[in-house]
């Protein structure tokens, strides 16, 4: 009987802690995405409202609604499918992350 319990009690934890780390990971995910051609606002995760305005991230960097990302030092490059630029200035893949390039 006590067995079964720390067995219970040990895989509510473990799924505590995974939902934990999802929404961690999520949360981080603030930014925009470019989805189906268009610029959309990224908030925890999830693409919301299309972007209709530049965004200029932490870093200096600005982002703008034609998928057009201009880096402080001027160089410029244009946002993919799927490609998501978060508010530190990382780009991500899919799930693969990256810094800019500067």
């Amino acid at each position: 009987m006590a067995k079964s319990r720390v067995v219970a009690l040990t895989a509510v934890v473990l799924l505590v802690a995974a939902l934990g780390v999802s929404r961690l990971m999520a949360a981080e995910k603030n930014g925009v995405i470019m989805k189906d051609g268009k610029m959309r606002l990224l908030q925890d995760g999830k693409a919301t409202w299309p972007m209709d305005y530049p965004l200029t991230i932490s870093d200096g960097t600005e982002v703008r609604a034609n998928g057009t990302v201009r880096l402080k030092d001027g160089k410029q490059m244009h946002v993919q499918e799927g490609q998501m630029v978060l508010m530190d200035g990382t780009i991500i893949e899919g799930d693969k992350a990256r810094a800019m390039q500067k």
